[in-house]
């Protein structure tokens, strides 16, 4: 059965309403929730970026039962792997269990601001391959010792892990990606239903078929569909360049920029707007129907999320589940 997701979108929203979003998505009846890990937020139009892993740990403590995530966390310039590693550790302590890691090679908006640079993508690769194996070591428990051509690591040791290993989640997007996380991922995470995915990680990952396959779709949910068109468009035209040039953009002004052209009925036509229940659900069977076991919504704008969690409770996540 397809678990149901609530995105916790910190490039959107101020912190304090976040952790408020989060305790109402539980009650909602979402299954997970997940949130984003960025420094940045894609356009000056949104105006938040407050910093994920303070937020989770209070998350931790508004909700009980839903499952918590990064979607996804970078490893490998803004934060050093080992850290990653305990935070990762520290937070599935506080949710008893309920958290995963996911993580991802990352985007130049998000890393350039510890002044190291932006490596080609075949250098990020090689950068995120070992530190998945460092944090994975880590994860697992005992001293750990690493060197590697990007990364070093000296008796390390976490000393609060949760009773349940944390499991890891690893953003792909093509053959290549998938052949450097599967070895140390316990799940599939994607932003498109591309069924070449899912059957690439099937002959690749180590769970034997018993990981989850993780997707994410943006909506924009609202009474009145061209206003919600305008917020979307506003909000989220960021998303027109794909990720081969989103990874490679280094701030705001140049994702405004990329995406001058972009037009109302651009965004219209790849995110549902508007109060079409049926639309969305069309949109969510797309997942389904690739192979997608999870799938994380995410309604764009602040100020439409307590409406939306209220319709999603009451109408949405039913007509999803009938």
């Amino acid at each position: 059965m397809t678990r149901y997701g609530y995105t916790l979108m910190t490039e959107q929203s101020p912190p304090r309403h976040l952790v408020s979003y989060a305790a109402r998505a539980e009650e909602a009846g979402f299954d997970f929730e997940v949130m984003s890990d960025h420094y940045f937020p894609w356009l000056d139009e949104q105006g938040h970026s407050g910093y994920a892993w303070s937020m989770l740990g209070a998350v931790t403590q508004v909700t009980s039962r839903v499952d918590l995530m990064t979607f996804v966390t970078c490893p490998i310039l803004r934060y050093h792997p080992a850290v990653v590693a305990q935070k990762a550790a520290t937070v599935g302590a506080l949710s008893e269990g309920r958290f995963t890691l996911g993580v991802g090679a990352g985007e130049n908006l998000n890393e350039h601001v510890v002044g190291r640079g932006w490596p080609p993508a075949n250098v990020r690769h090689e950068m995120f391959a070992e530190a998945l194996e460092i944090i994975s070591s880590l994860l697992d428990g005992g001293y750990v010792n690493f060197a590697g051509r990007h990364f070093r690591v000296d008796s390390a040791k976490l000393w609060d892990l949760p009773e349940e290993r944390v499991r890891i989640g690893a953003a792909v997007s093509g053959e290549q990606s998938i052949r450097t996380v599967a070895p140390y991922a316990d799940h599939l995470i994607a932003v498109e239903p591309n069924p070449d995915l899912i059957d690439t990680w099937a002959r690749e990952e180590r769970t034997s078929g018993s990981g989850r396959r993780i997707g994410q779709l943006p909506v924009c949910w609202g009474p009145d569909k061209d206003a919600a068109v305008r917020t979307a468009h506003e909000q989220f035209r960021w998303f027109a360049g794909g990720w081969k040039v989103n990874a490679e953009l280094p701030g705001t002004a140049a994702f405004d920029a990329a995406t001058q052209f972009v037009t109302e009925d651009d965004v219209a036509d790849n995110i549902p707007c508007g109060p079409d229940t049926d639309a969305i659900v069309a949109a969510v069977r797309g997942f389904e129907e690739a192979g997608f076991t999870d799938v994380a919504l995410i309604q764009v704008g602040d100020a439409s999320q307590e409406d939306f969690l209220g319709y999603a409770e009451a109408e949405l996540l039913p007509a999803l589940r009938g």
